[in-house]
């Protein structure tokens, strides 16, 4: 008989599942863009105590190896599987309709977050994410690639490949929301990280202190672009005067003193491409160390921004029982150019203002008026012993530092370890020492195999073999396979980057040199020895296509030779779209298309009294790049930035009391200067040329929203101080799209140039 009285029943409690007794915490720190030989603890001359300290507690991993991107990596990590398995290879500005290229981590292969969540685990992300496209940056989402989406409790970051450190495009949890200070009153986006971070923890501990947790916190240090507060600069200066010779080779001694870099290795001689400093006019030099200065005054200060969180860790006595991973997502960046720029989107153009042009501006590097990025001569010593850099096969594109803390499950900290490994493995290794199942089944999905082996076999034991014995690397063309120590490596150069020539041979895949290297013997990649085995290398050759076509690498990218489409987005940009004010902004990516012009009407009602109408009608951008629309003192004003020119026009008169349609115009040339215009109710008021083109994806990178009734963060001029509401009533703004109906509704450039633009930028 079923009871009918509570006091005539047992009650059943639903059981949460719990960690094993003991189960770790961990943190994952992944810092950006950061060389084999960019942290202290690993050679370099820039300071980075915090992470020394680990080290010197911790375990280093000199074989430790990543995809040589950002998004690729970061899947790799977070799924255990390698990165075309689950459609990252290559970024999120670059989804494309192929399996291993659609920028969507499939349901079959649950990220780490929901697999620890599911455990027991609380989980939090901080800063940087790139796991979902472009498209997908807005507040209509989708979300479920969001990292609330993918197994994290917490969330508190930016989404794109970059972000501004004055004034990033921040998101809280699913919500899109404006940074807490303006770059006036001192903010800076490492420190909000971290701060963050604190905060998770804490609330975390506070309220259920036996519960492990898992956090990740990704910088956006030291990615493009470098900005830091002067103070964190000037320790740096005349630093690096002696230049890219004189420091790589420093760094080399250094590592081989530390047991870093085996005895007897070769210390690559400088690339024909890389420019021999000796030959640089004084000029060159000084702007060349500067930017490097800058570099370095960013490392330290993200430095500093982790010792506080492992310092809050410490302080709890949290950090005793935590797991704590640090590494970077690849090489060092080259993406500067030859010269460096000032604004980082002005070299991934192709368009890099000049040495004359950055000189002007020398005193302004990391600060508000500049988005800097240092010349590639600073990759190359930064990768020391390796050759090349981001986005390459080769060991400077795939090699980056791993330092592992562990307070007494560590034997003999302060070692460095020899095993090759690779970012899938650390998945596996943070499942094994939190005694969690890699699971078969979520949500009634099968799950992938899971490609990563646990390293935690070498955490006391420094004889452990490898946690694996064969890995295939792939990013825009560029091939390497690992297998026994063996390491083959082609010398493919994809026509669309700027390092064109940079190394011999054909720049086709079937024609590839592939050089061969004993990384046993050979730790720099340094001595090819194809000649010599030209069977192994055919083996090897081989058994890269066998794990190309096992985990869904082909078909290759070929530059302009590719026509396939960017993967569509949920919904497409319209052509014209109606904004009004409040809200946290729109992504640039959900607008309007703008690169081949657009004009944006404000539809205006100005009160007949209170005085002339001031403030901000809408915004994109800032002072590095974009567009703004504003009155002040009643005349309406614009002002488009693109490239490092500036043009602004504005009306002679003052809007009078009523209603009034205020539009700014811009229209592209393709044999003079753009046209940019103002109209006052459909009379042209102002009107100028621009000599450069005024949209770019150098927005989109950094996943810029447009602001409507204010702006926020850094003005554009000096005519006003954000937000610099809008005093009058603004009843909407209209934004039409210049673009031709018959071009493709995202984007009028082909397919093969916004890949490259995209893969610049990240």
């Amino acid at each position: 008989m079923t009871a009918t009285r509570m006091s005539e029943s047992t009650a059943r409690y639903i059981p949460y599942r719990r960690p094993g007794a003991g189960a770790p915490n961990v943190v994952v720190i992944v810092l950006d863009d950061i060389g084999f030989a960019q942290l202290g603890c690993f050679g370099s001359a820039i300071a980075t105590p915090s992470i020394d300290r680990l080290a010197a507690g911790g375990l280093r991993y000199n074989r430790f190896h990543v995809t040589s991107i950002c998004s690729s990596t970061r899947a790799a990590l977070l799924s255990g599987r390698n990165h075309h398995a689950v459609g990252m290879g290559m970024t999120m500005e670059t989804p494309l309709g192929f399996p291993g290229y659609t920028g969507r981590i499939p349901k079959s292969a649950a990220l780490l977050p929901r697999i620890l969540r599911d455990a027991g685990y609380a989980t939090m992300a901080v800063g940087k994410w790139h796991l979902c496209p472009r498209g997908e940056y807005s507040a209509a989402g989708p979300m479920d690639r969001w990292p609330l989406g993918q197994g994290f409790e917490r969330y508190y970051g930016f989404l794109a490949a970059e972000a501004s450190q004055w004034d990033p495009p921040l998101v809280q949890d699913n919500t899109l929301i404006d940074p807490p200070r303006s770059p006036r009153e001192g903010y800076h986006l490492s420190e909000d990280l971290a701060d963050r971070a604190i905060r998770m923890v804490l609330d975390q501990r506070q309220a259920a202190p036996e519960k492990p947790f898992f956090c990740y916190l990704a910088l956006g240090a030291a990615h493009a672009p470098h900005q830091v507060p002067a103070r964190w600069i000037e320790p740096y200066r005349g630093m690096f005067d002696q230049g890219w010779e004189a420091e790589r080779a420093a760094t080399f001694g250094r590592q081989v003193a530390a047991g870093l870099v085996p005895e007897g290795t070769e210390l690559t001689a400088r690339p024909p491409w890389v420019q021999d400093w000796a030959l640089l006019t004084g000029d060159e030099r000084r702007l060349f160390a500067r930017y490097m200065e800058v570099f370095a005054g960013f490392v330290t200060h993200a430095d500093a921004q982790i010792g506080r969180f492992l310092d809050f860790l410490a302080t709890r006595g949290d950090l005793e029982n935590t797991l704590v991973l640090v590494l970077s997502d690849n090489g060092a960046s080259a993406e500067g150019s030859p010269v460096g720029t000032i604004n980082e989107p002005h070299a991934w153009l192709g368009q890099a203002e000049g040495v004359a042009e950055a000189l002007r501006h020398i005193d302004e590097l990391g600060g508000h008026r500049s988005f800097s990025h240092y010349p590639w001569g600073w990759a190359w010593a930064g990768n020391t012993p390796l050759q090349l850099w981001k986005r390459y096969a080769w060991l400077g594109g795939v090699r980056t530092p791993l330092v592992v803390h562990w307070p007494g499950h560590l034997a003999g900290p302060g070692a460095v370890r020899p095993q090759f490994c690779h970012a899938i493995d650390l998945f596996a290794t943070v499942l094994d020492v939190a005694a969690v199942p890699a699971p078969e089944i979520v949500d009634g999905v099968a799950q992938l195999p899971v490609a990563g082996t646990s390293i935690a076999a070498t955490f006391t034991d420094p004889a452990a073999p490898s946690p694996r014995r064969t890995q295939y690397f792939e990013m825009h063309g560029s091939r390497a396979i690992y297998h026994d120590g063996w390491k083959a490596t082609t010398d493919y150069v994809s026509p669309l980057f700027g390092e064109r020539g940079l190394v011999s041979g054909s720049h086709d895949f079937d024609d590839d040199h592939w050089a061969l290297f004993n990384l046993d013997e050979d730790f720099a990649e340094a001595t090819d020895l194809s000649a010599a085995e030209p069977g192994r290398v055919l083996a090897l050759r081989e058994l890269w296509w066998a794990e190309a076509g096992r985990n869904q690498v082909l078909p290759l990218w070929e530059g302009p030779k590719s026509r396939t489409e960017i993967h569509p987005a949920e919904y497409p940009p319209p052509r014209e779209a109606s904004y009004r004010p409040g809200g946290g902004g729109v992504c640039e990516a959900q607008l309007p298309p703008m690169i081949s012009g657009f004009t944006a009407a404000a539809e205006i009602d100005v009160p007949a009294d209170g005085g002339p109408p001031e403030g901000v009608i809408c915004a994109l951008g800032d002072l590095n790049g974009g567009w703004a629309f504003y009155l002040l003192d009643g005349r309406p004003v614009s002002c488009l930035i693109s490239l490092g020119e500036a043009t602004r026009i504005a009306g002679a008169d003052a809007l009078s009391a009523g209603a009034h349609v205020v539009t700014v115009g811009y229209e592209p040339s393709l044999t003079g200067p753009a046209r940019f215009w103002l109209e006052l109710d459909g009379a042209v008021v102002a009107e100028s040329g621009h000599g450069r083109p005024a949209m770019f994806p150098g927005l989109a990178t950094a996943g810029a929203r447009m602001l409507v009734g204010r702006d926020g963060g850094l003005p554009f001029n000096e005519d006003y101080e954000p937000p610099f509401p809008l005093t009058a009533t603004l009843l909407r703004v209209l934004l039409r799209s210049g673009q031709p109906a018959d071009l493709d509704n995202t984007d009028p450039r082909s397919t093969a140039e916004r890949v490259d633009l995209a893969a610049r930028a990240d």
